[in-house]
């Protein structure tokens, strides 16, 4: 089976990868030396209640801790809330991140995708949104929304949110909104849905320390929530020790990188412009992505996923999004690096866009 997410180096020889979207600092010098020292205790069961993370997060939150939830990544509480309440209907706005999707399945949910149309630019109408929710809202008892969205990187602003959250808590559905690059927004405190949580118990906000501080390849990721007893449900069809000493360290280092996250917000604005901006010179179609990370449609008359398949022959990965729901082979999506590695990047698309004559046409 074709390998599904960005990120795959294992089983190809890759140079470049452009289809996984870490922060390209890499991981802060911080947490390099918090999991060196956690090694040291490595020979002891994790906390499974990973209590000094949680207090280092309520903290950094300004939430109590009862409403944190630590776990092995985004995608291990994905799986967990779903397992938790096995949900009969439940709605996911689409093109969107596919793991919603799949946990939804492993319980036989029945599945209402809700389509974001590229004439409308693949933005979510909240007022469509919000009007399917109140007919539909009687056999709905989850609603994802990833924000920004993967793999566009557009936003719904906070206020936008809190009207589909009023429907929901009317209706008794959970809404599931996925902030997992919401902390490289510039405009990220009119965008996150984290105020609203002292006043909606239908709220559950998924946040991973993967992406924003470059620690994929720790696993961890978090949840919060006022409904505690939700929390209490999700922890009871989990495994013992989800969350490793290891990352726990990580992360309660992570938190205190304010410096390192400012540097890189700063940092990923600049290059996605000077990416867009490249992209567009080719000819390509860019959406405006707010994230550290560019959706665009190659327009050209070539077969489809042609340009993944001539980079990949150059060990430059990036992000075909065929397998998401309403895309097609025509649309990629690539991180933000760095300024010396866009250039090479952009140096190659250029080469791959360059049309060969046959014999007969010279």
């Amino acid at each position: 089976m074709e390998y599904q997410h960005g990120g795959d180096i294992y089983s190809q020889r890759i140079e470049m990868d452009y289809s996984a979207s870490l922060n390209p600092l890499g991981i802060p010098e911080g947490v390099k030396n918090a999991v060196r020292m956690a090694a040291e205790t490595c020979s002891c069961y994790p906390d499974s209640e990973s209590r000094a993370l949680t207090r280092a997060l309520a903290e950094f939150w300004q939430v109590p801790e009862g409403r944190v939830i630590c776990g092995n990544g985004a995608a291990d509480l994905i799986f967990s809330l779903v397992l938790a309440l096995k949900p009969v209907r439940a709605v996911v706005p689409v093109p969107t991140f596919s793991e919603y999707a799949q946990a939804l399945r492993s319980v036989g949910c029945r599945i209402e995708r809700f389509t974001m149309e590229e004439k409308e630019g693949f933005a979510l109408d909240t007022d469509k949104f919000c009007r399917f929710l109140e007919k539909n809202g009687e056999t709905l008892q989850m609603a994802f929304l990833c924000n920004p969205n993967n793999p566009t990187g557009l936003t719904v602003p906070c206020k936008e949110i809190e009207r589909i959250v009023q429907i929901c808590e009317d209706r008794g559905i959970l809404l599931v909104v996925d902030e997992c690059f919401c902390e490289f927004l510039e405009n990220s405190g009119e965008v996150s849905a984290v105020p609203l949580l002292e006043r909606y118990r239908s709220l559950f906000i998924l946040k991973a320390f993967t992406k924003i501080y470059a620690m994929a390849g720790l696993r961890l990721g978090y949840g919060l929530s006022r409904n505690e007893t939700l929390l209490e449900r999700v922890k009871q069809v989990r495994q013992p020790w989800p969350v490793s000493t290891v990352a726990q360290e990580a992360g309660t280092a992570a938190l205190k990188e304010e410096d390192y996250v400012a540097r890189s917000r700063s940092l990923v604005g600049e290059e996605r412009c000077f990416l867009k901006q490249g992209l567009e010179s080719l000819g390509f179609f860019v959406w405006d992505s707010q994230a550290n990370y560019l959706f665009f449609k190659d327009t050209r008359r070539v077969p489809e996923r042609e340009l993944y398949l001539k980079l990949l022959e150059k060990g430059i990965l990036i992000r075909s999004c065929a397998n998401y729901s309403g895309l097609s082979g025509r649309y990629y999506r690539i991180c933000v690096k760095t300024r010396e590695e866009n250039q090479k990047l952009l140096e190659a698309v250029r080469q791959c866009c360059i049309i060969v004559p046959h014999k007969e046409e010279l």
